[in-house]
């Protein structure tokens, strides 16, 4: 159910990588609690990712800026495509699980790739805990959780342990949380999104541009904060050992996801803008919620979206769980992590779930310890760095592998629009760690510098083991 072929010691030499593209995962057992994800499931592990807490709560999180965050948000949807479709080549290249952390060590060799899996092991966990955290402001409009911080830290830490253990349980039930909550979570969506274009009112828009940033610096620091609500558009990649047929279907499922999602977004972002008062949406902890109130009227409407958004959470954990450990997966099996990340059980590597889901806590009770003022926004914004990291070095491996001389064996035109869709991919992905802050960047920082003392003592480990089998 997962990658059984021995991974290279070391990464390969250029013209060995550009040779022929990397053997598909081998097929294991078939077993009752492990399963391979086919089109939809692999489609919904992308989406389910991607629509997660964000756009539940990232509309009062930009309303600050004005509606210029529609400009940020409309920027933030080309470059997410363009990151999906280069993902997606990729992974038609070399369908192992791992995503990033396969293409830049295939491209750059070891050092690169460990920069690689670290960066996005960060993400993946610090990304739980925003969302729990994210997920106690919809949960207290259902019951009240949300008055005293130890309370709402409890529960911010009980929504992270229930997808955990739906992960202990195995691929199989992954993929059929994944797959109702999904669909669940459409339903609020495009209930705001289509239902609230005919209660829009202009007058709620406010002003264009709210802060005194310029309008380059709004753009930037409302595009920064919004790149959270697009992370796992790599979810297939980084699965890519658990899907079906990876080289056809991983590429369609993270363009369909994508898609399919930055539809919703942008509609369901314009019509809480237009049915929910700027003032009012500023100071909003669910503004979902508050836009079907103010179109429908009374409480049940907020309720029933609070409900699904909880939901929509809760199926986002689950699969951003088995993303924490299927990247750290990869890099044990090639020396990179502590072996014990290398174990799977049930089709799921069970150590990186604990670990992650214990180093998710200990930020949760750090960050409402520390005061839970601006506590999401905190959060997302190091995962806003942090993801950028991998996305570069995803994003140069194929300028690397279309310069050096893939593109010989590319039909011209198909080589133009990959290189011009890297170029792009990049870019963007460079803007957005300016966009993320000093703050982010610093932190961030220090996690990379710490994973540096990491790679030594694993990269020694491994060289001294490969000297005593010599």
């Amino acid at each position: 159910m997962h990658d059984t072929g021995t991974a290279p010691q070391s990464a390969p030499a250029p013209e060995q990588a550009l040779a022929a593209p990397a053997p598909a995962p081998a097929e294991q057992a078939p077993s009752k609690h492990a399963r391979r994800f086919g089109l939809p499931i692999a489609t919904c592990l992308v989406t389910g990712n991607i629509i997660g807490g964000g756009i539940f709560l990232l509309p009062a999180s930009v309303a600050p800026f004005g509606t210029i965050s529609l400009v940020a948000f409309g920027v933030l949807t080309v470059g997410a495509i363009a990151l999906a479709l280069v993902f997606g080549r990729l992974a038609e290249r070399d369908p192992r699980t791992g995503g990033p952390y396969v293409y830049a060590r295939e491209a750059f060799g070891d050092f690169a790739g460990f920069l690689a899996a670290w960066s996005y092991w960060i993400t993946t966990w610090v990304s739980n805990a925003a969302l729990a955290v994210a997920a106690v402001g919809y949960l207290d409009v259902l019951i009240p959780v949300d008055e005293h911080k130890w309370t709402a830290c409890l529960a911010a830490l009980a929504l992270q342990l229930l997808p955990a253990l739906a992960n202990f349980a195995g691929t199989r039930y992954v993929g059929a949380v994944q797959l109702v909550a999904t669909v669940l979570k459409f339903l609020p969506l495009l209930l705001v999104a289509v239902g609230g274009l005919f209660f829009f009112d202009s007058a709620n828009l406010g002003p264009f541009r709210a802060s005194d940033d310029s309008p380059v610096g709004a753009v930037s620091a409302a595009a920064a904060i919004l790149l959270f609500s697009y992370l796992g558009v790599e979810s297939a990649a980084v699965s890519a050992g658990e899907v079906r047929d990876p080289r056809r279907n991983v590429g369609r499922a993270t363009i369909l996801g994508t898609l399919g999602a930055a539809l919703v977004y942008l509609l369901g972002t314009l019509a809480v803008f237009g049915t929910v008062a700027h003032d009012e949406l500023v100071g909003s902890s669910a503004p979902f919620s508050d836009a079907v109130n103010a179109m429908f009227g009374g409480s049940w409407g907020g309720t029933a979206v609070a409900l699904a958004a909880l939901v929509s959470m809760v199926g986002a954990l689950n699969g951003w769980t088995l993303l924490s450990a299927q990247t750290p997966y990869a890099a044990a099996r090639d020396g990179l992590f502590p072996s014990a990340f290398a174990k799977k059980k049930r089709g799921v590597p069970t150590v990186g779930v604990l670990v992650t889901v214990v180093l998710a806590s200990l930020l949760t009770v750090y960050n409402y310890t520390a005061g839970s003022g601006g506590v999401f926004e905190s959060l997302v914004l190091i995962t806003t760095f942090t993801a950028t990291v991998p996305y570069l070095l995803a994003t140069v491996a194929q300028i690397y592998f279309l310069v050096s001389g893939q593109g010989e064996r590319v039909h011209r035109g198909r080589l133009v629009r990959d290189g011009l869709l890297a170029g792009v991919a990049f870019a963007f992905s460079l803007w957005l760690v300016a966009g993320s802050g000093y703050a982010a960047v610093y932190q961030g920082v220090l996690f990379l510098f710490l994973g540096v003392l990491v790679y030594a003592v694993m990269a020694a480990r491994k060289q001294r083991t490969a000297t005593s089998r010599a």
